[in-house]
């Protein structure tokens, strides 16, 4: 282990998508094997796709994965302030891994509290600092929002706190590189240039040295050198924190495959709960809320929901609940995860008005089940066993809501001391709130073999996961200037 201690660094954008998170997590992984003790760290994160920690809070997914990066154990200081949209108007605020409500996005960003907020993070990014080095820390969206600038609590105020050698972000694949850096760097006050060091031009395709002229332009118009050009790649896998990527996901029906639908809810939560589905190499996994492309899957899924009632009344509406139901109707299988398995049931009460106005809505009725909504969240990591299977599996829980058998049935999982979850109805019909269920081979298995009998290939996901950290390390050191960054952090 190497004890040297170094300076932060960050990693910040000219906007949102840009490859800010999968560069930090290379990063980590890279520190990690050079000997280091880093650990990742984003101030203000707002996602859908969240994780638990052992100690059951909640943090964004990609910092999780940052820290899978580093090989450390998540925690909430990596992450201590989670904004989940309930609404186009409306977030959860989750503080230091525990909810602690709603709130608007004007009444965030202007309320008093945003000091109490950076006082917050700031506390939190020193208690981890204080055990790990070097802080891997992530920007959020541009860092040239002006209006946004003064309450900011998660980029260059962040960033100058830390002590941060911080390196600008820029996706050339989306076209305007030359504005979006110039642009980003000339509207920063020379405080905020002060802590720039560098810039990273992600996501370009072809050979970077026909970009030999457009690095120098870039260098003479902000001062700061481009320290890598990162090329746009397919074959490494790492898993993304924003529904954005969902866009870029297959959208139809395949021959020859098991064809499996997702249903795309609007606030559609923890879609990597299908990333290791979705390499089965027997399966064709797609995102759709479109009626007939759910007629054409073999498979139905309904996701995880930040705002169950809401999105149970839109696929009421949109047609996609006859689809379900149809498909059900046609002996195809149908499960429900978290807020999916709460709308296969008969019916979503919210008597405290956690989710809406609105007390209680009809459900799919395909599992004879109903749900409660309350205030209090459950987050859990867990072991369990499927379907009494001697196998021992591994998830998570995260949801606000109890759901109660109203007939005597088969649990889907049940765990070490007893408990029971979901409903089993039959083999092609159930609901679980295990988020990750789908990350163990044996439950894979088990929902394909109606359709195929070709075996599926048993692996360590994690095995795998390992190795596409150790082949981003590798693509970032063979494309950025990896001694330049070392002097820049060196204490």
């Amino acid at each position: 282990m190497n004890t040297k201690k170094l300076r932060p660094i960050m990693f910040v954008g000219t906007g949102s998508d840009v490859g800010k998170s999968v560069i930090t997590a290379g990063f980590c992984r890279i520190f990690k094997q050079d000997g280091y003790q880093p650990a990742p760290f984003k101030a203000q994160n707002m996602s859908l796709n969240s994780y638990v920690t052992a100690d059951g809070l909640e943090l964004g997914r990609a910092q999780a994965v940052q820290a899978e990066a580093a090989q450390v154990p998540c925690e909430s200081d990596m992450n201590p302030v989670l904004l989940k949209p309930t609404n186009d108007k409306t977030s959860q605020v989750v503080l230091n891994g525990k909810p602690v409500g709603n709130q608007s996005a004007y009444e965030y960003f202007m309320a008093n509290d945003r000091q109490e907020l950076f006082s917050a993070v700031k506390e939190a990014f020193d208690r981890l600092a204080a055990r790990y080095s070097p802080i891997v820390m992530e920007g959020a969206g541009s860092i040239s929002e002006l209006n946004l600038k003064h309450r900011d609590i998660t980029n260059l105020r962040m960033a100058a706190h830390a002590g941060a050698a911080t390196y600008l972000v820029a996706d050339i694949d989306k076209g305007g590189v030359f504005g979006s850096v110039y642009g980003t760097i000339a509207l920063l006050t020379p405080e905020e240039c002060a802590c720039m060091k560098g810039i990273i031009i992600n996501k370009f395709r072809g050979d970077a040295r026909l970009f030999e002229d457009g690095k120098q332009m870039l260098e003479e118009l902000t001062g700061l050198p481009v320290v890598g050009v990162l090329p746009y790649f397919r074959d490494i896998y790492i898993e993304q924190e924003d529904s954005v990527s969902l866009e870029l996901k297959y959208r139809s029906a395949v021959e020859g495959k098991v064809n499996v639908a997702v249903i795309l809810l609007k606030r559609l939560s923890n879609f990597t709960d299908f990333d290791r589905l979705e390499k089965d190499p027997r399966v064709n996994l797609y995102y759709t809320n479109e009626p007939s492309e759910i007629a054409n899957a073999s498979i139905v899924i309904i996701p995880g929901s930040k705002n169950t009632i809401g999105d149970m009344l839109a696929i009421k509406n949109n047609g996609v609940a006859k689809a379900i139901y149809d498909a059900h109707k046609e002996g195809k299988t149908v499960i429900g995860i978290c807020g999916g398995y709460q709308m296969l049931g008969e019916a979503i009460l919210d008597p405290g008005h956690v989710e809406s106005e609105i007390e209680e809505l009809p459900g799919l009725g395909l599992l004879p089940v109903k749900t409660v909504l309350q205030p209090e969240k459950t987050t859990q990591q867990c072991t369990f066993h499927f379907r009494g299977n001697e196998e021992q599996c591994v998830g998570y829980e995260i949801h606000m809501g109890r759901t109660d058998a109203l007939h005597p049935g088969e649990p889907v999982a049940t765990f070490p001391d007893g408990r029971r979850d979901g409903y089993y109805l039959d083999a092609k019909t159930w609901g679980t709130y295990l988020h990750g269920i789908l990350d163990n081979q044996l439950v894979i298995d088990s929902i394909l073999e109606p359709y195929t009998r070709e075996k599926g290939i048993s692996y360590s996901y994690q095995d795998y996961k390992e190795q596409q950290y150790d082949k981003l390390a590798d693509l970032l050191r063979a494309n950025i200037d990896m001694e330049l960054i070392y002097k820049s952090i060196a204490l």
